[in-house]
This record gives C-alpha cells, sequence and structure tokens, in this order.
C-alpha cells in the first residue's frame, strides 16, 4: 500500500519551527513592537466578530419587530425607539468598520517592520556566513544557487511570511471566535454546519501536498537557472571567443522551461484548490440556510440570528479557504527557509580553534614540517612537503601545472588545513592564530587579480580600511601604476568596470601589486604575477615587484624561470613533491630537471628573440 502523504503544514511545521528558532534572536530585538501588533491583531478579530451584529439588531428590533419581542434576547432594545434603534446601528456599523481598519492596519504595518527588519538582518546573516564559508563548500556549490538563497529565497521567505503568516493567524483567531459565537446561538446549526469541514480537509489535503513538491521542484529549477546565467556571464569572454552562446542559451533555455513547467503546474493546482473550496462553501451555506430557516418558523431563532450565523459561516469558511491558501504560501517559505538554514547551518571547515589568539606582528620566519594534504581522501595533492624559510627570504616555486604549487600556498593562507603535518610561522603552529589577524598580515597577487566596479583608490585600499589617500597613492608609485592612473579621466577617483574590464592585463596587475604594497604585510604570495603579459608590461611589473618583495617572505609560484633565477632559493616541484631545490646556481650544476626545463626555456626566448630580430 502506498504511504498516505502528509499534509503540507504539516511538511512545513518542523522547517518553520526551526525557523522561529534559528531567527529567534532577531525577533527579540523586535519585542516591543511584536506585541504592539499582536494587540492590534487581537483587536481586529474582536472587531471582525462584532461586524454583524447591527443588521441583526435592525432586522430583528427595526424591520421585524415581533421577532425580537418573541424572543426577547435583549430585552432592552425593545424599549428603545426603532429610527434612534436605526440610527445607533448605522453609526455603529461605521465605526466597527473604522475602528478594525485602525487595528488591521497597526497589526499588518507592525508585523510587515517586524519581518523586513529581521530578514534583513537575516540576509546579512546568511552573506556574511557565505563569506566565511571553507572553499571546499564553495567548490561544490554553484555560485548562482548561492545567489538565488541569497536575494531570491531570502525576499520570497520574507514576502510569505508577511502575506500568508499574519493573513493565517488572522483566519485561525477569526474562525474560532466565530464558531464559538455560533455554537451560543444555536450548537445543532452549528454542528450540522461543520460537517462540511471534513469535505474540505479531504479536497484540500492532496492538492495542497502537490503543491508544496511543486514549489520545492521550482526553487531547485530556478536555482539552475541561476547558476547558469552566472557561469556563462562570469565567463563572457571565453564564451564569445569559443562561440559558445548558442550551447549555454540552449542549456539555459533547457532549465527556464523546466521552471515555467513547474511554475505553470503549482498555479494550475492552486487554481484547482480555491475553486474546490468554493464548492464546499456554498455546500455549507446551502445546508444552513435550509436548516436555518426552518428554525425560524419555528421560533427557535430569529431572522437576524440566521443573518449573523450566514454571515458567520461566510467569514469561517472564507478563513478556512485562506487557510487552504496560505498553507501552500507557508510550504513554499518553509521550502526557503530550508535552503537558508542549509546554507547558515553549515560549518566552515576552516575556522578559529579553540583558544585561537591573535597573530602578533610577523617577522616572517615560515617553516613547512612534512605536510600532506588531499581534496578528497586516498587522493594526495602534497606529500610529506618539508621547508624552512628564513625572515625577508625570496622562494620561488615552479613546476608543471597541477604539481600542487598554489596548493602548498593555500595552506600557508589556510583557506584548507593540512591532513597530516603543520605550518609555522615565528615558531608557532598558525592553526592557534585567529584567521583574520593571519591573513591580514599575508599579502597577495594573483595571475588574474580581481577588481572591483569601484574606484581606483578604493580597489587600492581594499583590506586597509583607514588607508589615505597620500599611503594610496605611494603604493601606486611603489607598483608603477601612478603614471597610467593620473591618465585615466578622473584620476585615482575613476570608477573602474566589474573586474577591471576596463584596463590592461598589465594595469589590473599593477593595482593588484599596490593593493600588495599598501597592506604593508611580511609575507608576500605571488602566483603567476607575470603570466600573459608582454614584454613591455611584463618589465614593469617585475620592476615593482622587485621593490615589493624587499625585506619581505616572498614566495614566487611562475612558470617564468628567468624570472625565478632572481630568488634566493627555488623548489621545484612535481606531483605534489619537492624534488629539487636550491639556488638557481645550485640547480644549474646538478643538471636535473630544473636544469632541463630552465635550458629549454633559455632556448625558446632565443629563438623568438631571432625570429624578432628578423620580422625587423
Amino acid at each position: 500500500m502506498k504511504k498516505q502523504s502528509r499534509p503540507p503544514l504539516k511538511q512545513a511545521l518542523p522547517s518553520l519551527w526551526r525557523l522561529l528558532r534559528h531567527f529567534a534572536p532577531y525577533i527579540r530585538q523586535q519585542q516591543t513592537l511584536l506585541v504592539g501588533s499582536a494587540i492590534a491583531l487581537v483587536a481586529d478579530v474582536v472587531l471582525r466578530l462584532l461586524e454583524p451584529w447591527p443588521l441583526k439588531f435592525v432586522f430583528d428590533y427595526v424591520l421585524i419587530p415581533s421577532a425580537g419581542e418573541r424572543l426577547a434576547a435583549v430585552p432592552v432594545l425593545n424599549q428603545l425607539d426603532p429610527a434612534l434603534l436605526l440610527t445607533f446601528s448605522a453609526i455603529a456599523v461605521v465605526a466597527i468598520t473604522i475602528l478594525r481598519s485602525l487595528a488591521s492596519y497597526w497589526s499588518t504595518f507592525g508585523l510587515a517592520l517586524v519581518g523586513s527588519r529581521v530578514m534583513t538582518q537575516v540576509r546579512n546573516h546568511l552573506y556574511r556566513h557565505l563569506q566565511h564559508l571553507s572553499l571546499s563548500y564553495h567548490t561544490r556549490a554553484r555560485s548562482g544557487d548561492l545567489i538565488v538563497r541569497v536575494s531570491s529565497d531570502a525576499s520570497r521567505l520574507q514576502e510569505i511570511l508577511l502575506t500568508a503568516f499574519l493573513p493565517l493567524m488572522v483566519s485561525i483567531l477569526t474562525l474560532f471566535g466565530m464558531v464559538g459565537v455560533m455554537f451560543w446561538l444555536d450548537r445543532d446549526l452549528t454542528l450540522l454546519s461543520l460537517l462540511t469541514f471534513p469535505l474540505f480537509g479531504l479536497a484540500t489535503t492532496r492538492l495542497s501536498q502537490r503543491i508544496r513538491h511543486s514549489s520545492i521542484v521550482q526553487r531547485q529549477q530556478e536555482g539552475a537557472v541561476a547558476a547558469t546565467a552566472a557561469e556563462s556571464i562570469g565567463a563572457i569572454k571565453l564564451v564569445q571567443a569559443l562561440s559558445l552562446q548558442t550551447a549555454f542559451a540552449n542549456v539555459f533555455s533547457q532549465h527556464n522551461q523546466k521552471s515555467l513547467k513547474e511554475s505553470v503546474e503549482t498555479q494550475r493546482l492552486a487554481a484547482s484548490l480555491e475553486r474546490t473550496v468554493d464548492v464546499v462553501i456554498a455546500i455549507g451555506t446551502a445546508i444552513v440556510l435550509w436548516y436555518g430557516s426552518r428554525l425560524v418558523l419555528r421560533d427557535a431563532l430569529s431572522p437576524g440570528d440566521v443573518l449573523v450565523f450566514l454571515t458567520y459561516l461566510k467569514n469561517a469558511f472564507k478563513p478556512v479557504q485562506n487557510f487552504a491558501k496560505y498553507t501552500g504560501r507557508l510550504a513554499k517559505a518553509a521550502a526557503s527557509g530550508d535552503r537558508i538554514l542549509d546554507v547558515l547551518e553549515e560549518t566552515p571547515d576552516i575556522r578559529n580553534l579553540p583558544g585561537a589568539i591573535p597573530a602578533p606582528p610577523f617577522q616572517g620566519a615560515v617553516r613547512f614540517e612534512r605536510v600532506s594534504f588531499a581534496y578528497e581522501p586516498g587522493h594526495d595533492r602534497l606529500k610529506q612537503i618539508d621547508l624552512e624559510v628564513q625572515p625577508g627570504q625570496r622562494i620561488a616555486i615552479v613546476g608543471s601545472s597541477g604539481s600542487g604549487k598554489s596548493t602548498l600556498m593555500s595552506l600557508l593562507l589556510r583557506l584548507y588545513d593540512p591532513v597530516h603535518g603543520r605550518i609555522v610561522i615565528d615558531g608557532r603552529d598558525i592553526r592557534e592564530y585567529t584567521l583574520e589577524t593571519l591573513r591580514s598580515q599575508i599579502s597577495v597577487v594573483l595571475q588574474d587579480s580581481l577588481l572591483f566596479a569601484a574606484t581606483v583608490w578604493e580597489n587600492i585600499a581594499y583590506g586597509v580600511p583607514h588607508a589615505t589617500r597620500q599611503e594610496v597613492e605611494a603604493a601606486a608609485h611603489l607598483a608603477n601604476a601612478h603614471p597610467f592612473i593620473a591618465a585615466l579621466p578622473k584620476g585615482y577617483d575613476t570608477i573602474l568596470g566589474e573586474r577591471g574590464a576596463t584596463l590592461s592585463g598589465g594595469q589590473r596587475q599593477r593595482l593588484a601589486i599596490a593593493r600588495a604594497a599598501i597592506r604593508k604585510a611580511p609575507i608576500l604570495i605571488l602566483d603567476e604575477p607575470t603570466t600573459g603579459l608582454d614584454q613591455e608590461n611584463e618589465q614593469v611589473v617585475v620592476e615593482a615587484l622587485e621593490r615589493l618583495t624587499h625585506n619581505r617572505t616572498t614566495f614566487l609560484i611562475t612558470h617564468d624561470l628567468y624570472i625565478a633565477t632572481r630568488a634566493d632559493r627555488v623548489l621545484y616541484m612535481e606531483e605534489g613533491r619537492v624534488i629539487e631545490q636550491g639556488t638557481h646556481a645550485e640547480l644549474m650544476r646538478l643538471n636535473g630537471r630544473y636544469a632541463t626545463l630552465y635550458q629549454m626555456q633559455s632556448a625558446v626566448h632565443h629563438n623568438e628573440g631571432m625570429s624578432d630580430a628578423l620580422m625587423s
């Protein structure tokens, strides 16, 4: 037998409870506003219950006074002048509506303000948490999907909680209040009218479950759409260069079509649910109208009582109808909330250990002690690395692609932790320092340095929040960047395109060097800083690097062995091991793999020089 699926609200409740527990600290900060909104909410419900009573008094004591006399429900009303009672009832209708509107406004606005404040804090927390998650997590995750979680899922959660949770609370409280008053008016008629509620349950449970499932699939497809778009737009230069627009457009279209299909299915199911509930409401109204009228004919109820009963029943079914609609929305909120909490509950692999201390100013002595590392268990990327570097030394790390050069430097930055062994700076394991104070004393210049859509001076000053313009300009002078910056339309106030697309490769590298220089960090990592540069730009960058590395412990990853010759020591790596190490002269005398590679590069450079001479 197929297992019965739980209703969507039951499935959503654990997620909603999980959300409530996680967001409780933020909610408590809005306690005063929340209490005031709750009071307004209760007032709104009470006033909703009072709305049909002026009409009852008009029917029973003005239009059909004999009914009021026979039943004598409120004897004092029989003694009032009908015209005066009519006037009071008309005024009461307006007064109740005005007061209810004010209560509804304050409850809606107050809770909306609470929700907006809480979700703003949650989105900030989510973004900060993502920034601190380990590289291993970001390697597995798709950036587009993470963007959807930060923006779309957080916004959807906020919107749905405001458009579903608040009306649902009003609906539930109103329903209980109305059923209570209906029992007070006539128990048998109330029980008869409630017979339609099981019909509602049967009609809505299965459809609501399918709505929840369709919503989850739709969110997954939206994440896939965003991820595909982010990948293609982030690499638009390569996409256009290789004429991959059609291929990416086809993939995007497939995901987009699947998202559309699930969206249409969700809307179809929601429409079916609402129309089904309409039929159930009609059945309940017909039952009350038939049996209530029979009670009036037997003088068991007054016409005004039936009017109140019908009004309550219609309004009672409205909360029930809303319950179906809003539980479906809450199921969607639960799906978005789960996606947010999945990220927030992800523990960074790399974090401050208990008892971690702020790092003192480094002298720059670095030691790798039998360090091994693997991205996946059983597939070592680094194997038993031993290396000792004195303060101020320049170490060139060379070798074929995939030999572990960049991975070695990632461990020094604690982007990953070794599987075995340890890394020591100034005699202390780097895991004993806080991440922020460790990384603040290590500067990095990458092959493809990231620049932001901000001014030139802001790009240089990133990482040094209180840097002055004088310090920025001094760093630019050191990096040979000042001349081209001065030639920009607004100089240091020129806003760069995203990722520095408006600059040449050499200009981007010089800005990256200036950014590293302004940090004045005692340890420097240069990862292929001259790759892809022409001879003129390379010469300018190399001169800047010479000044930058002065008196700094420097690790230079490079394929250009001509630059490696300037280092105090050269490490040649293959398959995660240091195969050879020593000065350039020592390795040339050794006549091993480094010497062979250097001789090959020298021959290539010589041939290129001959070709250039002939061409000129």
